[in-house]
């Protein structure tokens, strides 16, 4: 068997290739991280919108993204073979919009009576065309190489990479955005208010007290007034610095996206699928996706890996609210996060070795380590712990995040061995995952905001009642536990294992060996096949 398995030399990838397919992928997640870790509380408290429209707003757009990937696996699966590729070109002409759109999703227009409608129009915009950079950029995975090993490699690339740029979304939008978060602005409330009861108080002492000292509370009104005044233009002043800095994070994680697309052009070759014959036609859409949707290992797979996506962006959407106004870490989340993303950025190798020793689902485990520490946090929200919670939290997601990127393709080399004459069943794979992925996140932010509008929470007040913090809670403890688990109990059930992944691979080999029409296969290839 290592007879036939053993490599062509053109099969296999060389580390820049595998850094630069990596890269291209990066702005998104950067974009990504920025917007479901901030996106919710810019909302609620730079745009000043309800909570109810906050999570109508994440809520359509996240199911207008998953709506527009079956729509985009479509369109790509017609796409013709082009001097750069089936892929390419639409990673290459989605980006420049991809730029705008990001940009006036967090600009803050001078109208408030429109603001929904506003965010609603660019949030869509944005995740449609982030899906059509996304689907077409996953399944590239597959035309890389056609080795297993080679795959699970440039995937463990780019899953370090993207934590990675998760890691530099949440710091550079983080950092830059801090300021518009500091508890600075509670206290100027906290003046506002004092200046009221003053004001009320001379007020009222005015109806009541002699002539004598009529005159005297009367400036004391003044006085409260002029300083009322004064607070109240520092208060206009912040809000225009916290529109400004939202704004600069905007268009650096732009340029972000430009350096990202032009690596990905110059350093990733593209090839035509290597298992398909020349007489071998696309299979359609229609009848691609009912076959996959048939399909047990893929339905297993998706099944399990949505309530965990949906458990992760439970904890990513609420995370930086719960740290501002359930834990009194508010001048600390910005470190919590960094420290979440810095622990899945340098566990994802260890991930890849560990899977790679033990097998796939056995590196499941690791996407429970977070339960009992998330717990641990909502009951004790203590700073230690909070920091000991953020690095076990990223062991986990890592974990989350590389295993079925890594598992896809094993899944669509069993669908190809089953169906040897389909012809580019890739695109509807990974545009019907990203679908369900997508609504199962949308799902989990509309409830999440909802929860919060049914909790009472206040938009722009710097305390929030208890009810708004139990939620919090739950949202970021319970809720997440019971969707892991649940996730985990299913991919139990994942039929591929490493003995039947190897044996797949075998059999595809044979299957390329004995069919030398391959449209990847050159002459002198077949005579050395032959």
């Amino acid at each position: 068997m290592d007879k036939y398995l053993q490599l062509r030399q053109g099969d296999r990838l060389s580390v820049c290739s595998k850094l630069c397919y990596a890269i291209g992928g990066a702005p998104n997640q950067v974009a990504t991280s920025a917007t479901a870790f901030f996106l919710q509380i810019y909302l609620l408290d730079i745009a000043h919108i309800t909570p109810f429209h906050a999570s109508l707003v994440l809520f359509i757009g996240k199911a207008w993204g998953a709506v527009t990937d079956p729509v985009a696996g479509f369109f790509i699966s017609k796409s013709k073979w082009t001097k750069i590729g089936r892929l390419m070109p639409w990673m290459l002409g989605c980006t420049p919009f991809t730029i705008v759109s990001y940009f006036f999703m967090w600009y803050l227009p001078p109208f408030a009576a429109g603001r929904v409608v506003w965010y609603l129009t660019f949030y869509c915009l944005f995740q449609a065309l982030t899906t059509l950079f996304q689907v077409p950029y996953s399944a590239l995975t597959m035309f890389l190489s056609p080795d297993q090993k080679e795959r699970d490699s440039a995937t463990a690339y780019r899953m370090t990479v993207e934590v990675l740029g998760t890691l530099m979304g949440a710091a550079l939008h983080g950092q830059i955005v801090a300021s518009a978060h500091a508890s600075d602005h509670c206290a100027v409330n906290l003046a506002i208010n004092a200046t009221d009861s003053s004001s009320s108080l001379s007020n009222a002492s005015n109806l009541g007290v002699s002539a004598c000292g009529t005159r005297t509370l009367k400036s004391l009104g003044e006085v409260a007034v002029v300083l009322q005044h004064i607070i109240l233009r520092d208060i206009r002043e912040a809000d225009v610095l916290k529109r400004e800095v939202y704004m600069i994070a905007a268009g650096v994680i732009g340029g972000v996206y430009l350096f990202g697309i032009v690596i990905l052009f110059t350093g990733v070759k593209e090839r035509d699928d290597p298992y398909a014959l020349n007489s071998d036609k696309a299979i359609p859409f229609l009848k691609g996706l009912r076959l996959t949707m048939k399909h047990g290992p893929y339905l297993k797979l998706t099944a399990s890996f949505l309530l965990i996506a949906t458990a992760v962006q439970l904890e990513q959407s609420n995370f930086v609210l719960f740290c501002t106004h359930a834990a009194s870490l508010h001048n600390h989340f910005q470190y919590l996060v960094m420290t979440i993303l810095v622990s899945a950025a340098v566990s994802i190798p260890f991930w890849q070795w560990f899977l790679q020793q033990f097998g796939k689902k056995s590196a499941a485990c690791g996407i429970s380590w977070m339960i009992p520490f998330a717990v641990m946090l909502v009951t004790i929200p203590n700073l230690g712990l909070a920091y000991v919670v953020a690095f076990v939290s990223g062991l986990s997601i890592a974990s989350s995040l590389l295993l079925p990127w890594s598992m896809l393709p094993d899944v669509v080399d069993h669908f190809r061995l089953l169906n040897p004459h389909a012809k580019g069943p890739e695109t509807i794979f990974y545009s019907s995952y990203v679908f369900f992925t997508k609504m199962s996140a949308g799902i989990g932010l509309g409830i999440s905001a909802a929860s919060l509008e049914f909790a009472g929470y206040k938009t722009g007040m710097c305390r929030q009642s208890s009810t708004v913090i139990l939620t919090l809670k739950i949202l970021i403890g319970a809720v997440p536990a019971i969707l892991i688990v649940i996730g985990l109990s299913i991919l139990f059930f994942y039929p591929i294992t490493e003995k039947s992944r190897k044996e797949t691979e075998f059999a595809l080999e044979l299957l390329r060996r004995s069919h030398p029409s391959t449209d990847n296969l050159s002459k002198n290839e077949e005579d050395t096949w032959i």
